[in-house]
């Protein structure tokens, strides 16, 4: 049960990291209604992939694996879930954005939005991608004990 939950953990992740990515190359390209709506798409799989490495998470650090007590003395893992709630809160503005489409295109109209906007959107979405990575360094130091203080 162990690897299956690991599994499913790192699947969410990696989905997580992939909707970034895509979001990322849209934003940057011209906005069509297709384009905003792939956008809207992603941004929904992106909270689904968020929620389900939380739950899953929760339950490996609790039910499976080595133990609470282990990574809550684990510098690397701290990190890890500090970085994971920043990356959370950094999305909140992206998604809101997003959001603010859904009336346009219901009308059958593209989005608009300035170069400021979408530059301010990107920069945010890079900032999510490199909040990922920070997370997976921190994955690798934690699996290989280092940062303990137990």
């Amino acid at each position: 049960m162990s690897a299956l939950f690991a599994f499913l953990h790192h699947l969410a992740a990696f989905v997580l990291f992939a909707t970034l990515f895509v979001e990322l190359v849209l934003i940057k390209g011209e906005l069509t209604a297709w384009s905003a709506r792939k956008i809207l798409r992603l941004d929904l799989v992106y909270g689904i992939a968020a929620t389900t490495v939380v739950i899953i998470g929760f339950l490996r650090v609790t039910q499976f694996e080595k133990g609470a007590h282990y990574y809550f003395h684990s510098i690397p893992f701290l990190v890890k879930i500090a970085t994971f709630a920043l990356v959370g809160l950094v999305s909140i503005y992206p998604t809101r954005q997003y959001m603010r489409w859904r009336a346009v295109l219901k009308r059958g109209e593209v989005p608009v939005i300035d170069a400021s906007l979408r530059r301010r959107i990107a920069s945010l979405v890079h900032l999510q991608l490199t909040g990922l990575v920070i997370i997976l360094l921190c994955a690798a130091l934690m699996a290989r004990g280092v940062g303990y203080f137990g």
